[in-house]
C-alpha cells in the first residue's frame, strides 16, 4: 500500500488542496468529492486504489482545506468550480484520466467532460446524478429558490447547511452503526467558517445551471459515449436509482451496481466500490 501525499497547487488565486497517492506513471483516477465534505470523503478508497492507480483528490474552492478569495472577488458558481478544477488538471499535468464523480462532483467534473472528452478515459459515477429522473421530492426547497431567488426561498435552504442536517445526510439510508464521525465531524467544522453558509447558499442558487445543463451532459455521453460505471447507495434520499439506471438509456453499455446504503456510499462500501473498480478500469 503506498502513502498518501498532500499538497497545494496555485490556479490564479486559488491554491488547490489535494491528496495524492499511487505510482506516477500509472492511470490516473481524478476523484471529484460533493456537498459538504471535500477530498476527506476518499480517505478509506484512496488506499485501496493506490498499488494500481495514481489517484488524486482536489478540494474544490469553499470546500475543504483549498484556499480561495472571498465572495467579493471570487465567483462560486459550478462553472467557476469547473474552471479551477480544469485549471489545477493542467497545472498538475494530467492530460488523460478517469473520472470519479459523487454529488456536487458530477456537475463538475461533467463539464470537464464535455470541455475536453479526449481526456476522459473513463467515468464512475458514484451518488452523481445527470438526469431528471435522479432528483428526489427532497429536493422542493432548492427548486422553489431556483424558481425565485428571494430571500424567503434561501433561508428556506439554509436548513442545508446546519450540523444535523449535515450529519442525517451521512447516516440516512445507511447501514445502522455503520458510519463513523469522522466524515460528518469535519464537514460540521469547516461549514462553520466565515462566509461559509453564503458561499455555499451561493452554490445552491448556482446548481439550477447543472439541471439545465442535463440534455447537453447526455448528448456528451451519446456523442462520445465513454466508459461509464454507476455504483450508487440505493438508499439515497436525494440521488435515487433511477439516476443511476438512467445512464444506460445513453450508455447501453454502462454497468450499475446498487449498494445496500445512502448518500455517502464510501463511509460504509468503500471496500466493495474499490473492489468494483478496479474489474471495471483497465490498470
Amino acid at each position: 500500500m503506498l502513502e498518501v501525499q498532500y499538497g497545494t497547487q496555485k490556479v490564479g488565486p486559488v491554491e488547490v488542496f489535494y491528496r495524492a497517492a499511487g505510482p506516477a506513471d500509472a492511470p490516473v483516477i481524478l476523484l471529484l468529492h460533493g456537498f459538504p465534505t471535500s477530498s476527506h470523503m476518499f480517505r478509506d478508497l484512496i488506499p485501496l486504489l493506490a498499488s494500481r492507480y495514481r489517484v488524486i483528490a482536489p478540494d474544490f474552492p469553499g470546500f475543504g482545506l483549498t484556499r480561495a478569495p472571498g465572495r467579493g472577488s471570487f465567483d462560486y458558481s459550478f462553472d467557476n468550480l469547473a474552471e479551477v478544477t480544469g485549471q489545477f488538471v493542467d497545472a498538475i499535468g494530467l492530460n488523460r484520466y478517469a473520472l470519479y464523480i459523487f454529488d456536487y462532483g458530477a456537475p463538475v467534473g461533467l463539464r470537464l467532460a464535455m470541455t475536453q472528452p479526449e481526456r476522459v478515459a473513463a467515468i464512475i459515477s458514484q451518488n452523481g446524478n445527470a438526469y431528471l429522473e435522479g432528483l428526489s421530492t427532497e429536493w422542493e426547497a432548492w427548486q422553489a429558490y431556483w424558481r425565485e431567488p428571494t430571500e424567503e426561498n434561501r433561508a428556506r435552504c439554509r436548513a442545508a447547511l446546519t450540523d444535523e442536517f449535515i450529519r442525517a445526510q451521512y447516516e440516512q439510508g445507511a447501514p445502522a452503526g455503520r458510519v463513523g464521525p469522522d466524515g460528518y465531524t469535519l464537514d460540521q467544522f469547516f461549514m462553520h467558517r466565515a462566509e461559509a453558509d453564503d458561499i455555499q447558499l451561493g452554490l445552491i442558487l448556482s446548481y439550477r445551471t447543472n439541471v439545465a445543463l442535463y440534455p447537453a451532459f447526455q448528448n456528451y455521453f451519446r456523442q462520445h459515449q465513454p466508459p461509464l460505471l454507476a455504483v450508487w447507495g440505493r438508499n439515497d434520499p436525494y440521488f435515487l436509482p433511477a439516476g443511476a439506471e438512467a445512464y444506460q438509456r445513453d450508455l447501453p453499455k454502462a454497468e450499475v451496481h446498487l449498494l445496500d446504503t445512502g448518500h455517502f456510499a464510501l463511509e460504509t462500501h468503500h471496500r466493495e466500490i474499490a473492489s468494483i473498480i478496479r474489474r471495471f478500469l483497465p490498470a
